[in-house]
């Protein structure tokens, strides 16, 4: 099964346009589709995608995800940015929303954790692109250390492409 890339994901929340007003409004999800109540189909922006998200409703009745903590289940999606100044301003929306919960230097990717109005967590990510992958930087891979995106941003530059040769072809 040759995969080229994820198309889309769906989630179940508890109240839809909640969930879609987060989404648009925080991340830059456009709506391509909305059933008010019931169900919205979103798409990020630059994607090619008929839709990059869904969203159903569940009611304000459904309980907590226990993913992880009592049940299997996903932990997170990821979403990948193009530069470490998009990945700056992300933060800012998050940290606006009351929605940022980490942000971490995985040596390779420097992201960002985030919650929904759910609790569902997410991702948003950079990507070191591959002519920067040194063995000293693959080395510090496996340790994960606190993000410094403004110490990334004077190392990497703010409009540096990333994921090139990685998750974009060069």
């Amino acid at each position: 099964m040759p995969v080229q890339r994820l198309n889309h994901a769906v989630l179940f929340v508890r109240d839809v346009d909640r969930s879609t007003a987060f989404y648009r409004d925080v991340l830059g999800f456009r709506v391509k589709v909305e059933m008010p109540g019931r169900a919205a189909f979103l798409q990020a922006e630059g994607s090619t995608n008929d839709h990059d998200l869904g969203l159903f409703a569940m009611g304000d009745g459904a309980g907590a995800s226990g993913a992880g903590r009592s049940t299997v289940g996903l932990y997170h999606l990821a979403w990948e940015v193009d530069t470490l100044a998009e990945l700056a301003r992300i933060r800012g929306a998050l940290t606006d929303a009351g929605a940022l919960a980490g942000a971490s230097d995985h040596a390779t990717t420097k992201a960002l954790y985030a919650k929904d109005p759910d609790g569902l967590e997410f991702e948003v990510s950079w990507l070191l692109p591959a002519d920067l992958i040194t063995p000293e930087v693959q080395a510090q891979g496996a340790i994960t250390q606190p993000l410094d995106l403004e110490a990334e941003i004077e190392r990497y530059g703010a409009e540096t492409k990333g994921g090139i040769g990685v998750s974009v072809r060069a």
